[in-house]
């Protein structure tokens, strides 16, 4: 895909764990019209027909869909019950948990199911690295101050040791962004296969054994059964008193009452959420209160960086949808991601 937007101008660009591959020819969907669902987007209709697609309402003659909406994901297994001709179906973000269950019930030769793992990589990235930045130069403690501060605070990030928690685009990414501070990498994931630029690899049932060194722990991995509550108390009490956690992925990973109580009780230095349990975070909830907590309200990727994204995606997949099979993204219904 191009990685600029115009002449000069630099612009985001996927970034993917895997290489991709063709799925086989007894698996791929049968191609035909697809449907932009619930409400089609004009740009989006575009990337469809630009790749050759056909965008037509949703009726038997539907083949793929296009489904744009993570708040609506209860609408959706009424749409395939009607519709057993649909055979592939793009999601719209990278994270597909609210489509787990129907995902794992429609598990069935012929159904190709895509998401946007690695295609908003970069921006989540920054925003990791930007929430990082900010809990080493305690910049929490400074926006709420009114008065000036005489002790000395702060750390660089130059030299530490971090862990991140999964291996998707969004891990790979923040390495590259973290090479110019010298920080040694530990990543840990479900595979103990290697990861190209990280000091070592770990699998997530040795998590507790890498975390007593880290200084900072950046949550990037998918939500699933197995991972909801990956940061409990065990793993909170793992972590030396002046780390950080940094979550841009999903709330769910981490155990918010034990997250709040390794805080209160100095066992954890600070930590930077872009995303909560429960999420919108309600007015009045503890986190509002912790100053060692800084907070964005899951925005490490807004509509303007994902729109282009998700186009080039979508432009992608139906070709694939059309062609080879090469989808980008395909989603493993027994992992969940």
């Amino acid at each position: 895909m191009s990685d600029s937007a115009d002449a000069g101008s630099p612009r985001h660009r996927a970034v993917l764990a895997d290489p991709v591959a063709a799925v086989p020819t007894e698996q791929r969907p049968e191609p035909g019209p697809i449907a932009v669902l619930p409400e089609p987007e004009q740009p989006l209709v575009q990337a469809v027909e630009a790749a050759g697609g056909t965008v037509e309402p949703l009726s038997d003659r539907t083949r793929g869909v296009v489904w744009l909406s993570n708040k609506d994901a209860a609408a959706f297994p009424p749409v395939l019950e009607a519709h057993p001709g649909i055979g592939w179906v793009q999601l719209p973000f990278a994270g597909v948990d609210a489509f787990a269950g129907v995902i794992a019930s429609e598990d069935r030769p012929g159904l190709v199911w895509t998401s946007a793992k690695g295609a908003y990589a970069q921006p989540v990235a920054e925003h990791a690295l930007v929430l990082s930045l900010a809990l080493l130069r305690v910049i929490p403690k400074r926006v709420r101050a009114r008065s000036w501060a005489s002790e000395q605070e702060g750390r660089s990030l130059y030299g530490l040791d971090v862990v991140i928690v999964g291996a998707g685009g969004i891990a790979r990414e923040l390495m590259r962004l973290l090479e110019p501070f010298g920080v040694r990498v530990t990543i840990v994931r479900r595979s103990s296969e290697p990861v190209e630029g990280a000091a070592r690899t770990v699998t997530a049932d040795q998590l507790t054994t890498v975390l007593p060194s880290a200084d900072l722990v950046v949550v990037a991995a998918a939500l699933t059964g197995s991972t909801r509550h990956l940061f409990g108390p065990e793993e909170f009490s793992a972590m030396k008193p002046t780390a950080y956690l940094v979550n841009i992925a999903r709330g769910g990973l981490v155990d918010t009452d034990a997250l709040l109580d390794a805080l209160r009780s100095g066992a954890l230095a600070g930590a930077g959420l872009d995303v909560t349990d429960p999420e919108p975070l309600p007015d009045g909830h503890p986190l509002w209160d912790e100053p060692r907590v800084l907070l964005t309200p899951h925005q490490a990727d807004t509509p303007e960086m994902t729109a282009p994204l998700l186009a080039e995606r979508i432009r992608l997949n139906v070709q694939a949808f059309l062609g080879d099979g090469r989808f980008v993204g395909v989603v493993d219904p027994v992992a969940g991601y």
